[in-house]
């Protein structure tokens, strides 16, 4: 079966809501979470993660900057399984949370040799 990387991307801030979640819509947050992993649970080959620090490895000496870091772009990751891209982008676009103002998922397939 195919696997898809899906990356948490950041959206330009106009569209981003700052606001955060209260306790009470923080819990019905993880349960509807938890619920989505119920649903998906046996498609998600790696639940990823968000980003941390990193570094970019080159050829060459670096002449220009500052480059944007990954970080600043993607938020986090997370790798499913899908007969097809339709089928991924439905796993990806049910995650709670995932999809939302200021944020977007790209979800594009993994085509391993062999």
């Amino acid at each position: 079966m195919p696997t898809y990387l899906c990356l948490q991307r950041s959206l330009p801030s106009s569209e981003a809501g700052g606001e955060q979640p209260s306790p009470a819509r923080m819990q019905e947050m993880y349960a509807r979470f938890a619920a989505w992993q119920d649903t998906f649970g046996d498609r998600i080959v790696d639940m990823g993660g968000r980003l941390g620090s990193g570094r970019l490895v080159h050829a060459q000496d670096a002449k220009d900057g500052p480059f944007v870091e990954v970080k600043e772009l993607v938020g986090g990751y997370m790798i499913v399984q899908a007969d097809d891209l339709d089928g991924a982008v439905e796993v990806a676009s049910a995650c709670p949370g995932l999809v939302r103002p200021g944020s977007g998922v790209e979800v594009v397939e993994i085509h391993r040799p062999g």
